[in-house]
């Protein structure tokens, strides 16, 4: 549950490292991506495997659009719109929460729909310990795509330059860095990312329109737990809050499965507010 959690949280961990900005239609990029892998694979007879990638095109492609229709006016005239970004980019994004919500709920209708399992076998027992297939696969999957987002990050020129830009965005068009691009293959990436997600609980979570908000929630508090704007405080919270939410459910009670990672929001706002790996700081 952790990297499912990574995959969702990464994303929005790198939209506000960039920008400064929440985006609360990012709980929508996962219904999106589970929309799209099950309707993509059941309605159009296309393998399991095919359709994960395309439903990773569906997320980036809406994540793209969102950047350059909705989000590019806040930060292209920035001077201008700087003493109101924070409320803009409130209404914009809940706003286009709802939207998508309610479009999904007339045009595909409100029954769940199911998507194939990417494993043939539902059951794998490994000793005395037996898996899901459709989860172990999915979690391999996750860690392929967090490694190789850390990767790039980390060695590519657009990581690089990603990171120019959540460091300094007028200091990196200085140096030559577009933060235009920049700020579309962030929006690209965490579209995929979230879709891929959605795509991958598919076939175990029964997608419906409203199904985004529960992940986007967890999103919110891996984001505050991890460090707001760090990458890796978000990998690393995610991983935490999956292992002790599990934790939690088979030892103490699995009824408050979900309330198990609020207290840690809690404790951590306590005694840690800048989280795991934040910095102290305040904006004037």
């Amino acid at each position: 549950m952790g990297l499912f959690y990574a995959l969702m949280a990464v994303g929005l961990s790198m939209i506000f490292g960039v920008l400064r900005i929440i985006n609360f239609a990012h709980g929508e990029f996962f219904m999106v991506g589970a929309y799209s892998y099950a309707l993509i694979a059941s309605y159009f007879g296309i393998s399991p495997w095919i359709s994960l990638p395309c439903a990773a095109m569906v997320g980036a492609g809406l994540g793209m659009c969102v950047e350059r229709l909705l989000i590019r006016p806040l930060y292209d005239g920035y001077n201008s719109w700087a003493f109101m970004k924070d409320e803009y980019a409130v209404v914009v994004t809940f706003a286009l929460s709802l939207l998508l919500i309610h479009l999904v709920d007339k045009v595909i209708g409100p029954s769940p729909f199911v998507g194939p399992s990417l494993a043939s076998t539902q059951r794998i027992a490994i000793g005395p310990v037996m898996l899901n297939g459709q989860k172990l696969i999915a979690a391999g999957v996750s860690i392929f795509l967090l490694v190789g987002l850390a990767i790039f990050i980390k060695k590519s020129l657009w990581g690089r330059q990603i990171q120019a830009v959540a460091q300094n965005r007028f200091g990196s068009s200085l140096a030559g860095i577009d933060p235009i691009k920049t700020t579309t293959i962030i929006f690209a990436l965490a579209g995929a990312l979230a879709a891929l997600s959605g795509a991958l609980l598919s076939p175990l979570i029964n997608p419906s329109p409203d199904i985004g908000s529960f992940p986007a929630i967890k999103s919110y508090i891996i984001v505050v737990i991890g460090g707001l704007g760090s990458i890796w405080g978000s990998m690393f919270a995610a991983l935490i809050l999956g292992v002790l939410e599990s934790y939690f459910a088979v030892y103490i009670s699995y009824d408050y499965r979900d309330a198990f990672g609020l207290l840690i929001l809690i404790l951590v706002l306590i005694f840690r507010p800048q989280g795991l790996a934040g910095q102290k700081g305040r904006d004037a």
